[in-house]
């Protein structure tokens, strides 16, 4: 019990400072009130003084005003669409900042990592088109696989790329590996004659023979090319996915943000009246009310 009488006192003596503090500070607002009171910071003689003007105190803004609310559905869609938005809506700055910082790297990084991803894909490519013939392939596939050579290769003009020089309807009735090789310029293309070694006869330093498993070196280099490439693209995806995550980490933050704003106390001073042994007096007093 001594204990608990010790905290009350305290709590009553934070209670007088509080109330003297906000009293005297305040003065409250002359917008809504036309008299200033003067206060001394003694509870019996303020008490005196506020009811001598109690008229004045009914005026009270404080009594029944809470801080505006926020939103938390406006604060998650804000953060949905901008991450970072519903925290600015909410007046959290830092948490914004940190969002939009996040939002910024991930766009980076998407961005500079699908134009590595283009820039390498535009070099193997050009690589395959310098070093891998289809007319060359086609070569090997008549020496090797019996295919008729005069059906697949229409043009003999040297001058014209080995892709304008075959037909390809021919070409793929030739082949009798897993795959038939997709048209010049097809994303498939490039990818099969750096993946299997059905293809292997097509590359202009292919030493083999029959033995198409023996790959060579610009296999093995354009192989590792074409990789790097999906690395850089890999790498933009998880960017990409990134962003979409923290799209929705910020709305639910928001939300949440929200409705922590709208937990904050609201302090309402009211003057309430006390039967004392000299009388009835009023006594400032202060009461706290949690929206949520």
């Amino acid at each position: 019990m001594v204990l608990g009488n010790k905290m009350k006192s305290k709590i009553i003596s934070i209670s007088a400072i509080i109330i003297s503090f906000v009293l005297t500070t305040t003065s409250f607002s002359q917008n809504v009130i036309s008299k200033k009171l003067e206060l001394t910071g003694n509870l019996y003689t303020d008490s005196k003084i506020i009811q001598n003007n109690f008229n004045v105190i009914s005026a009270n803004p404080m009594a029944d005003d809470l801080p505006g609310k926020k939103s938390p559905v406006l604060s998650g869609v804000l953060s949905m669409i901008l991450p970072g938005a519903g925290q600015v809506y909410n007046e959290d700055w830092w948490i914004a900042g940190i969002f939009v910082a996040v939002e910024a790297a991930l766009i980076t990084t998407a961005v500079v990592y699908d134009n590595k991803g283009d820039d390498q894909t535009a070099s193997f490519q050009t690589f395959a088109d310098q070093n891998w013939s289809v007319v060359q392939y086609a070569e090997w596939l008549a020496q090797y696989e019996g295919a008729d050579l005069s059906k697949i290769i229409i043009s003999d003009d040297e001058s014209l790329p080995p892709w304008e020089r075959v037909n390809w309807a021919e070409l793929n009735a030739a082949e009798q590996g897993s795959h038939n090789l997709p048209p010049h310029g097809e994303q498939q293309y490039y990818e099969l004659i750096g993946k299997y070694h059905q293809y292997s006869g097509g590359w202009n330093d292919f030493t083999g023979g029959a033995n198409n498993s023996l790959v060579s070196p610009n296999f093995t280099y354009y192989a590792g090319e074409r990789g790097k490439a999906n690395d850089y693209y890999n790498n933009a995806s998880t960017a990409i996915v990134g962003i979409y995550i923290n799209h929705i980490l910020s709305a639910a933050e928001a939300v949440w943000g929200a409705t922590r704003f709208n937990k904050n106390i609201a302090v309402n001073l009211r003057v309430e009246t006390f039967n004392f042994a000299g009388g009835l007096e009023l006594v400032p007093t202060l009461k706290f009310r949690y929206s949520f």
